[in-house]
């Protein structure tokens, strides 16, 4: 299962694929029929990849791919409006270990609804790949690395000129105030 790329948005309902980066924010697209594109602003959007989360366990985290391949393997999943009891219930089977105490009937509502959203795509059956992500994945890292570097490089260049020109400048030279005419 190849959940790299995809994300959810804090703020939105749904799934997004990761398209790219623009000054603004990342580029987004809904995974639903409508594939409606939208800009998610850097400053106060939070994206969290399905491929990094995980639910709480009583022993250790249990991930969200090892997860979503128990309910593949089950084959039916409840209605995400049913009561917490079937909910729970389902849960224990396809993640058992999960602390019933963290994880809530909203965060089980969440993981069947996406589960629904990506079963359909090819996405779904593709196995991970050994790479560092998709080219608007690779090219996102490697613009916030080049980022980083040159924000370092000119601050020392910054504070070292700033250095160099308090030692070597001399003082301002008095205007003169008379004329060359000689008045």
């Amino acid at each position: 299962m190849n959940l790299r790329g995809i994300v959810a948005v804090s703020g939105r309902p749904g799934l997004f694929k990761l398209v790219g980066q623009n000054k603004v924010g990342y580029i987004l697209e809904g995974l639903d029929a409508q594939k409606l594109k939208v800009v998610a602003n850097i400053t106060n959007t939070k994206l969290a990849s399905l491929e990094d989360i995980t639910v709480y366990g009583e022993d250790e985290e249990i991930k969200l791919v090892d997860v979503f391949n128990k309910i593949s393997a089950k084959g039916t999943t409840p209605d995400t409006k049913a009561d917490t009891a079937t909910l729970r219930a389902y849960f224990n089977e396809v993640a058992p270990g999960h602390d019933e105490d963290k994880v809530y009937a909203s965060d089980m509502k969440k993981i069947i609804g996406w589960y629904n959203i990506i079963k359909d795509l090819p996405l779904f059956t593709e196995d991970t790949p050994d790479t560092q992500g998709t080219p608007a994945e690779v090219k996102l890292s490697e613009e916030k690395a080049a980022a980083d570097k040159k924000q370092k490089a000119t601050g020392s260049k910054a504070s070292a000129s700033a250095k160099a020109t308090t030692k070597t400048s001399a003082p301002a030279k008095k205007a003169s105030m008379t004329s060359k005419k000689g008045v």
